[in-house]
């Protein structure tokens, strides 16, 4: 769990990236890195963790080459919405999170009274995170992180993260061998970092350590926690599967851009089914692939999905996963057959033009983030084609003509 920098790497994830990653300019390590271990186990010495706690961390403070591989590579899902969401809660994850709900129907009931966070929501991300505790990750959580504190890229985050993991260690709540995550330093059930798991991590349970590898109440509580830390507001939808005339007017379909629901429905918009929240709760409509594809009113709760993982797909999946989990029919993909996909090549291509023609996307890198939507979408306005923000090889040939 994360909520700035973006770490594609848990379990869950690593069984849908199969498209070659595209590897990214990096800077260059210099000086000794066992050096630079003895410097940190000093300085986690004055910023309190004790020395019995470095003692035994060090055999664990390792440099990992594997891990720079990964943060040098990481890769950008380039599948649509329905394409990503398939793979992800392919069968059996939405069956065995319904089973999950049943079987801890008494402690999610005691979660939602004191966090005010629906079971289905925190299954969804349990579910996308671990696969429901199943899948933490193989790497060290302790050589990762100091692999990644000494690299040159985000050091000085990741050296506040190896101290935090070492004051979860320092405070009880887990040994050194036990904490075995992803490459990028995330670990349990929810894959936490370690300065989460500080901040969030509760004792559910009532035996006096925050386990969220071992214990399900506090793995679950604490992902509650944290949502409600964040801004999760009870008894508030988040996200709704509708239907759009296409008389809409496209380019208010924006996550930055808000209505109250009775201007969606003026507009013309229903739900796909049962009924649309009340009216005067402001919404947004989110197209993840254009105005063919799937369309959703997303609510403020929404936006927790997007802090919890800023990649958007993976972040509207989770919201569309923890609907399906709440008894939401699946989305209607009728329309979403006539989509047709940029690759990663056309996709830079057609970042190189939004920037020469003054659209500010920033580097081509290939990949279709927030920054690259919005320039299409102000490009789609000056072509005179519904502003979607969704590229289509239309646009790609009109910008390259003129």
């Amino acid at each position: 769990m994360r909520k700035t920098a973006l770490f594609l790497a848990s379990g869950v994830l690593a069984a849908v990236m199969a498209s070659p990653a595209l590897a990214a300019p990096r800077c260059q390590n210099t000086g000794s890195f066992d050096k630079w271990v003895e410097q940190f186990k000093k300085d986690a010495v004055a910023q309190g963790i004790s020395a019995k706690v470095v003692a035994a961390a060090a055999p664990e403070l390792t440099f990992d080459e594997s891990v720079i591989k990964r943060d040098s590579g990481q890769g950008v899902f380039q599948r649509t919405f329905i394409d990503f969401s398939k793979r992800l809660l392919a069968n059996p994850r939405i069956p065995n999170g319904m089973n999950k709900m049943k079987e801890h129907a008494s402690l999610f009931a005691r979660i939602e009274q004191t966090y005010g966070v629906p079971p289905e929501v925190i299954t969804a991300v349990w579910g996308l995170e671990s696969d429901y505790g199943q899948l933490f990750g193989k790497f060290k959580i302790l050589p990762s992180l100091a692999t990644l504190a000494y690299d040159c890229r985000r050091g000085e985050h990741f050296r506040a993260e190896l101290v935090d993991a070492l004051r979860v260690i320092q405070r009880g709540d887990q040994r050194i061998d036990e904490m075995n995550g992803n490459w990028a330093g995330e670990f349990g059930g929810m894959q936490f970092t370690p300065s989460n798991y500080i901040k969030y991590g509760v004792d559910f349970d009532g035996d006096g350590r925050r386990d969220l590898i071992k214990s399900t109440a506090d793995t679950l509580a604490s992902a509650a926690n944290y949502l409600k830390s964040i801004g999760w507001k009870r008894g508030e939808p988040w996200l709704q599967e509708v239907i759009v005339p296409a008389s809409m007017q496209w380019q208010e379909a924006d996550l930055d851009i808000q209505h109250p629901v009775s201007q969606w429905a003026k507009w013309g918009v229903k739900p796909a089914s049962g009924t649309l929240a009340k009216a005067d709760l402001p919404a947004s409509l989110i197209l993840p692939m254009g105005r063919k594809g799937p369309a959703f009113l997303a609510y403020p709760n929404f936006k927790v999905f997007i802090d919890w993982n800023s990649a958007f797909v993976y972040s509207t999946t989770a919201a569309y996963f923890a609907t399906r989990l709440g008894g939401a029919p699946p989305v209607d993909e009728e329309g979403a057959k006539d989509v047709v996909s940029l690759n990663t090549e056309q996709v830079t291509t057609l970042q190189n033009l939004l920037n020469q023609q003054g659209y500010a996307v920033g580097e081509a890198d290939g990949k279709l983030g927030g920054g690259t939507r919005k320039a299409v979408k102000k490009a789609q306005i000056k072509y005179n084609m519904p502003a979607d923000g969704w590229p289509t090889p239309e646009l790609l040939t009109r910008m390259q003509g003129s």
